[in-house]
């Protein structure tokens, strides 16, 4: 796996990133420090019935998921570690929140792909260590309903809109269909049962939203392409199996390293907008790239650490500080390797 040399849209809000040029890397200590306060001000945030919530009440299914990912990133599971707790009431909640349909999620939610997705992620990525028998026939009966509930949910085209094709909505968009491949591989690769021909219908519409220069577009109709969500599905495919081998796969990270990084001046401002959401997927990919991933890992630990607040959160105006806390302290600890879907 090697990196090129030459190297939703209406749901993220636009962040806009300016690091001093005198910062260029953080020291471990610094980076510690940063986890421990990001995962603290998570553990006060979530409420008492088990859910964490973005600005106004909303995305809880999708902001809880997120959140226990960067829990499980830490090291703890549902009955070890500092954050069993939190771990232990985000599962409850999110296997309350399984409907007869499948779907993890609200059903009036006008989003709820992107919870029901990121929910297949952290409750597989759970399962695998899960001790508690019961809890373990619980997690395994709602991911394989929610597995079902995805094959049902895609369109004729093979990617995910925000609600299920199967409501009459045969729309897809990038966005959605990414969390879907990378929640159902994670399933997949737990020993959940998910048939192949889901993943790699999507990995064709994947590549059908590809432009001549690599970029994803928002969606297979057009739209443009779009820098964080090509991020994005170049994590979904590397998830799936498809690393930098293959030449669209290689085209997409080309045109990553001519948008994002490491071409110009390196991590200190983006004008592409969803700045957190676009790090949040690159930063996987950067992992896998194993000869970039340190001076990657270098610059955007030195950009999160200046960037976070007193009370151990990062900022966001649309979405809130939840969503780009979960993301950043889930960047800052790919580096442990204790979440089986990032591994190398």
């Amino acid at each position: 796996m090697r990196f090129s040399r030459a190297f939703t849209a209406i749901l993220f809000c636009f962040v806009l990133i300016v690091v001093p040029d005198s910062l260029v890397n953080a020291d471990d200590a610094a980076v510690k420090r940063s986890v421990t306060r990001s995962l603290e001000y998570l553990s006060r945030a979530q409420r008492r019935q088990g859910f964490w919530e973005a600005n106004g009440g909303q995305y809880r299914v999708a902001m809880t998921a997120l959140a226990g990912t960067a829990f499980l990133a830490e090291g703890s599971t549902t009955t070890r570690g500092r954050y069993a707790q939190n771990i232990s009431r985000a599962v409850d909640y999110l296997i309350d929140m399984s409907q007869p349909s499948g779907l993890i999620g609200y059903p009036d939610d006008y989003h709820y792909t992107y919870g029901h997705g990121f929910s297949m992620l952290f409750l597989s990525q759970v399962y695998g260590e899960e001790e508690d028998a019961l809890r373990r026939s619980q997690i395994k009966k709602t991911l394989d309903k929610a597995v079902r509930f995805s094959a049902e949910a895609q369109t004729s085209l093979g990617g995910w809109g925000y609600v299920s094709a199967r409501e009459g909505n045969d729309f897809d968009e990038g966005s959605t269909c990414v969390t879907q491949v990378q929640g159902l591989r994670a399933c997949r690769n737990a020993g959940i049962v998910v048939p192949r021909e889901i993943i790699d219908r999507a990995k064709v519409y994947i590549r059908k939203c590809m432009t001549d220069d690599g970029g994803i577009q928002y969606s297979i109709r057009g739209g443009g392409a779009r820098a964080p969500i090509t991020a994005a599905a170049v994590a979904s495919m590397y998830s799936a199996g498809e690393y930098g081998e293959t030449d669209d796969v290689k085209k997409m990270l080309k045109y990553c390293e001519t948008n994002i990084w490491p071409e110009g001046n390196g991590i200190k401002s983006n004008s592409f907008g969803h700045w957190h959401y676009m790090h949040y997927y690159l930063a996987q990919v950067m992992y896998r790239e194993t000869d970039l991933w340190d001076k990657y890992r270098a610059e955007i630990e030195a950009v999160l650490v200046s960037q976070q607040g007193p009370d151990g959160s990062w900022q966001d105006n649309s979405v809130g500080p939840v969503y780009v806390t979960a993301m950043n302290a889930t960047i800052l600890q790919l580096k442990h390797g204790y979440l089986p879907i990032f591994q190398r």
